[in-house]
């Protein structure tokens, strides 16, 4: 530890022709505190503060989704994007890069480098299409999760039209004509094509899983009877159940949905089966870890507020305020329960 001793700085100072009056105390009285505070560690407050603004931003922040405007992920996006910006006090953009089921978008992010960019992305993106595609341009480690925002179920369908007017009624239906579980899905590979697969196993059927391009065909189709039964998530079947063309018999929830109370769990109708899909933010992997783990906490702190939860639960979708931890440990768990059955359908996507 430096000692402050009055004589040896005076006599320094005068052997520079420094006069040993206040003055001279004065210059090496400033001297010496500069090098002490030059000598002392730097304490973990200090750390912390350099830490801090490290992880600030120095410009405008984009926020990239790989879908057509006007769908759920663009609109929570959005939602995120004008909030943030309030926070942060930086512009907060977002661009849509929507192609190929979202996998567009990662691959430009993949490319990003330093920039200040996020991702919006769901499982279809970061935990199957590693799995089914032989080769994709990016790969999981390529990015950092930052935030999860929202889950979703998914919802088995029939017909208004449909004889059967529950899950005990289908279920007696699929056992006595077990060829006949053609279920429908908004594309092959999706969540809903591997929760169909879920599905027959857990009721001992074998289920031949019809892929749509997209949830518009899907919904038609199933309202017109062609098909008999269909899996899609819960924010897209609601409305068409809602308006009366379709009725929802099960949700894939822990617990009833909030936005459709009197449907019940597959758990509650004996069928032991939890799954949900999300929307997470990402970073690319080369942004500072202290920059994400900070986006992390704003985001967190953005959809904790009730009326941003209000919002989106407006849109049929489960609000959540994860972290980066908190999130890393969400995609991993996710990982755990899908990864088998991805790979155990032997299901491959063409390229």
């Amino acid at each position: 530890m430096m000692q402050w001793d009055a004589g040896r700085a005076v006599q320094r100072s005068g052997q520079r022709g420094e006069r040993a009056g206040p003055r001279g105390w004065r210059t090496a009285l400033r001297r010496w505190l500069l090098a002490a505070c030059l000598a002392l560690p730097v304490g973990p407050a200090l750390a912390q503060a350099a830490a801090s603004a490290g992880a600030k931003l120095d410009g405008p922040l984009t926020v990239l989704v790989g879908y057509a405007p006007g769908g759920a992920s663009d609109r929570i996006a959005r939602l995120v994007a004008e909030r943030l910006q309030q926070r942060l006090g930086v512009p907060v953009v977002v661009e849509n890069k929507s192609g190929a089921g979202g996998r567009l978008a990662a691959q430009w992010m993949k490319g990003a480098g330093e920039r200040n960019v996020l991702m919006l992305a769901n499982p279809a993106v970061m935990v199957v299409a590693p799995l089914v595609y032989g080769k994709l341009e990016y790969a999981a480690d390529d990015f950092r999760p930052v935030a999860m925002v929202c889950r979703y179920e998914f919802a088995l369908a029939v017909p208004a039209s449909a004889e059967v007017k529950d899950f005990a009624g289908l279920r007696s239906w699929l056992k006595a004509h077990p060829a006949q579980f053609n279920v429908g899905v908004p594309a092959t590979g999706s969540l809903p094509h591997f929760f169909a697969l879920m599905l027959g196993q857990a009721l001992a059927l074998e289920p031949q899983a019809v892929g749509y391009r997209g949830s518009g065909p899907l919904l038609t189709d199933l309202i017109g009877g062609v098909l008999g039964q269909a899996i899609d998530t819960l924010d897209t079947v609601l409305p068409q159940h809602q308006a009366g063309k379709v009725r929802v018999l099960a949700v894939s929830g822990a617990q009833r949905s909030a936005s459709l109370p009197d449907v019940p769990t597959f758990r509650e109708v004996g069928v032991d089966l939890v799954a949900d899909g999300w929307n997470a933010f990402f970073a690319p992997a080369s942004m500072p870890p202290e920059r994400a783990a900070w986006l992390g906490e704003e985001i967190a702190a953005v959809m904790a507020a009730p009326d941003m939860q209000a919002q989106v639960r407006a849109i049929n979708l489960e609000p959540l305020a994860l972290d980066a931890d908190a999130t890393a440990q969400a995609l991993a768990a996710y990982r755990r329960q899908w990864e088998p059955v991805v790979r155990a359908s032997g299901f491959k996507a063409e390229q």
